[in-house]
Formats: C-alpha cells, structure tokens, sequence
C-alpha cells in the first residue's frame, strides 16, 4: 500500500507498536489526517485482534505494516533506527513490556530526544491496579460512567466500548501526542504521554461531577434530564415497532414538539414538573405509536424539533443527510466511516485500506531510509517476515 497523505499532519512521522483497541484507533485518526504511520506487527499468526479477514479490520486504515520479531536484537535496533526519523512513537503494552523490549522512553529518547513518546493504558503507569488485567468495561465502571448509563431501576447498560477505548482512551492519546509535539517543536525536547483510559473516561463525565456537585444531578440513574429520566429527552417505539429519539430540552423545542404530535400543552404536565414525568412519557408514548418512524421523521422536517430517527449500521449509511455529507465512504469494496473532523484547506483522506500484517515491510522500510543490503541482514537473522 502506497501511501496517499492527505490532511494538516502530513509529513509528521510515526511509529506505531502494534495492538488492539485503543492506540489502532488513535493511529487510524492520525493517519487520516495525513500522518505517515509504520505499523510494527509480530511476525506470524497476528491478526491485530480482529477474528476477521484483515481488510475488514478498518483500525488499521491507512498504515503500511512492516512484520518485525521483537524478541531479535536486530528487529529492536530497527524500530530504534526508525524512532530517530519518527515525531512520535505509541505504544499500548502493559506498563514495563516494552522497556524489557529494549523499546522503553529511555532506549528512544537515546536516539532521539525530540521523540513523543505515547503510553496508552487501562489503568495507567502507576497506582495499584497499574499492573493488573481490564478491559474497556472495568475502566467505565470504576469511573462512575457505567453507574450513570442505563434505564431507572435496571442495570446498568454497556455502551459498546465507547467510553472507555475509544472516547477515553484513543482520543486522549491522540490529543496527548499532538499537543506534546506541538510543544516539542518549539523546545526540541520530546516527552511521555500517559494515557489511560481510566483517566480519560473519568474525563468524559466532568459536566456530570459538576452537576452532582451542585445538586441538579442524582447517582441513581433514569431519572435525570440526559439519561432518559426525562420524557422529553429519550427513545420512543413507533407504529412499525422502530425507535425516534427526542431531544427536546429547550422550552421552544419543546412546544413544537408538542405541535408535530398533535398536542397542546394543556394535554401533558408542565415540561419540568418531575412529578408529572412518568404521567407526560404515557401520553408521548402513546402519541409516538400513532405513526411510524419514518413518518414521524418526515413530519418533523422544518419544523424546529430535535427528533431523528434511530438508524441501524445497515440503514445510516443511506440516510439522505449522511449521503450528502459524505459521513461514510466504501473503501476497497468496504463501507466505513469517512475521516473527521474536516478542514477547509488540508482535508483529511483515508490513506488506504487496511495491510495484512507484516504485507509492506520491504517497501515502508526502504522508505524510510533503510537500504537492500540492510533488509537482506535482517531477513537473513529472522527479523523480519
């Protein structure tokens, strides 16, 4: 796969120390905007933790891979060889993997002190659980975010891995590494980013604390203004058995809803009166079953309401505002996500579609400087595929 850079990161360098989950992510966005990004995978039998055709695997978007054995002292001098042209290197191991590698901040920054250098964890470097197993749910439950997601009196729902991975954990990472490059270009001295997800998920709920704190937001969940306590702000089923989501929170809003369905505020509750809540989510409801979603989807078209459809993966691509905006492309016979955010004069692209891994070790070391005789040394110690 050559690479096609496009976007305000292009010519910025990076070395990826393959994963799963969170750092692929944050590297997909970065290529996206334009970074050159060399995938370091294992050898053999590594599928980048997708249990599917690796094409399928749209985390690893946009990357060449080069196949490297980091247990050979030849493949780590080639990821230090290649940190001394990077701008960033992430790495997302538990803590103290990599500098048994020889791969640590201290073996990088010997090559390259301008080096950004990005950690990328659950539980973070240090503190007591820094060593210990966890995945995107344990992060969100201890954080209070998965407490605070779920219907009143159930238990709490999963919201994919979102919070915790993705939201948490790769955009964090990629807000660390960028602005830590930012400040390294002025100071040419590079330094470690640590993310964690637990961090950043706790992050994600700052307005939430503020809102406990003051009094306006309770522990128990379903029963606040965001999290489908209220009735005006939730999922409602339709005449075909599909859903329409309600975001009606300002009073405005919230009288054209009332409009649209055929109401007056003389048939429901005052809008903020809790009491009355379950008494206006019966007369709503009730009022949404009249129609089907896209019916009410049409009605609501112009009329100042905050109502859409709740779309499955099949349907969204096909939505007329997303077809217009370009929101999903197919790539290589795939249908993904496009890139975001945009910018008005460096957009960003996708690079290429997903590599197999270890698919263009030649190519992308040559690339970044290495020459024939080197790459026929270390096929010839087993360093590489």
């Amino acid at each position: 796969m050559k690479s096609r850079a496009s976007g305000p990161l292009t010519g910025v360098k990076i070395v990826e120390l393959g994963g799963v989950g969170p750092v692929p992510f944050c590297c997909m966005l970065l290529s996206d905007m334009g970074a050159d990004i060399i995938r370091i995978d294992r050898l053999a039998g590594y599928d980048g933790g997708a249990p599917v055709d690796p094409r399928f695997n749209l985390l690893n978007r946009g990357r060449r891979s080069a196949g490297l054995d980091l247990k050979k002292h030849e493949a780590v001098e080639t990821v230090l060889k290649l940190v001394r042209d990077a701008d960033i290197l992430v790495e997302g191991f538990r803590p103290g993997v990599v500098e048994k590698l020889g791969l640590g901040p201290d073996e990088c920054f010997a090559v390259n002190p301008a080096l950004v250098y990005g950690r990328m964890t659950g539980w973070g470097q240090e503190g007591p659980l820094a060593h210990d197993p966890g995945h995107d749910v344990n992060y969100v439950a201890l954080t209070g975010v998965l407490h605070s997601i779920g219907p009143a009196g159930g238990p709490p729902t999963i919201p994919l891995n979102l919070a915790g991975d993705l939201g948490g954990g790769s955009l964090y990472l990629a807000l660390g590494v960028l602005s830590a490059l930012l400040e390294s270009r002025g100071s040419g001295r590079g330094q470690v980013v640590d993310a964690a997800m637990v961090d950043g998920s706790a992050s994600l709920m700052t307005l939430f604390y503020g809102l406990r704190a003051a009094g306006y937001w309770s522990d128990e969940r379903g029963t606040n203004r965001l999290d489908s306590g209220a009735p005006w702000y939730d999922v409602y089923e339709t005449a075909d058995g599909r859903w329409l989501s309600v975001g009606s929170n300002e009073a405005r809003f919230w009288r054209n809803t009332l409009r649209v369905l055929g109401l007056s505020e003389d048939d429901v509750p005052e809008q903020h009166d809790r009491s009355r809540w379950a008494e206006m989510r019966t007369t709503l409801a009730a009022a949404f079953r009249t129609r089907t979603r896209d019916e009410w989807s049409d009605l609501a078209i112009g009329q100042e309401v905050c109502f859409a459809p709740v779309l499955s993966m099949a349907e969204a691509p096909h939505h007329p505002h997303l077809r217009e905006r370009g929101t999903f492309v197919e790539v290589d016979g795939v249908v993904q996500p496009a890139p975001a955010p945009r910018f008005s004069r460096t957009p960003g692209a996708i690079q290429g579609p997903p590599s197999h891994p270890g698919q263009d070790t030649g190519e992308v070391l040559v690339d970044w400087g290495f020459t024939p005789a080197d790459l026929a040394a270390l096929r010839a110690a087993g360093a590489i595929s």
